[in-house]
């Protein structure tokens, strides 16, 4: 198994990464959005906990920020039902931490909003997933602490609720925490939401 790779990056796509190592090997990286957010420049140093995935016509290499990233994406991986791309699309539009807290709390309203995600497949991954996911934690990305829980979650929510993606929401939100907060919980949503409409 290969499980990490590092070397220098050498393309950047929005789901994929060419990686040069120090052997002269390349490596074609599959990764989930919250790490393409996260990547230096093209020439940058990068090193991915990986996963190979392999079937009977292909060997797929998927990248994550961290250990337990990987452990998210390979529990869903034993989800009935959830291949390698459904993992991935769960994993970029909600995040590994928001995903956790899903599945666990049965917020099924909030993963039926992933495409390709209905009501039966939603209900299937709080059923085989909620008490497989105990010790996967930190999942987020590495230097961008995840959105504590209070009035922080009320907002994301609220944002996901008027449309925008859990990715821009969390990034918004964060964003107004890290220039020290709002006043309340409404406040905070107003800030979040000038700061989506500067992008």
């Amino acid at each position: 198994m290969i499980a990490r790779v590092a070397g220098t990056l050498l393309v950047a796509d929005i789901d994929r990464v060419e990686v040069m190592t120090a052997g002269g090997v390349a490596y074609n990286v599959h990764i989930p959005l919250s790490v393409a957010e996260s990547l230096p420049r093209p020439g940058g140093a990068v090193e991915f906990h990986t996963a190979l995935v392999v079937r009977e016509d292909s060997r797929t290499l998927y990248g994550f920020a961290s250990a337990d990233e990987r452990a998210l994406f390979q529990r869903l991986l034993g989800t009935t039902g959830v291949g390698p791309a459904l993992a991935m699309n769960l994993m970029s539009a909600l995040g590994g931490d928001r995903l956790v807290r899903a599945v666990q709390d049965n917020d099924l309203a909030t993963l039926t909003r992933v495409p390709r995600v209905g009501k039966k497949l939603a209900e299937r991954l709080v059923l085989e997933l909620r008490d497989k996911l105990a010790g996967v934690g930190g999942v987020a990305v590495p230097g961008r602490p995840a959105v504590p829980a209070g009035p922080g979650t009320d907002a994301v929510r609220a944002l996901m609720a008027l449309g925008y993606q859990h990715t821009d929401a969390d990034k918004a939100v964060q964003g107004v925490l890290a220039d020290g907060g709002a006043s309340d919980t409404a406040d905070l949503i107003r800030q979040a939401l000038a700061r989506i409409s500067k992008r």
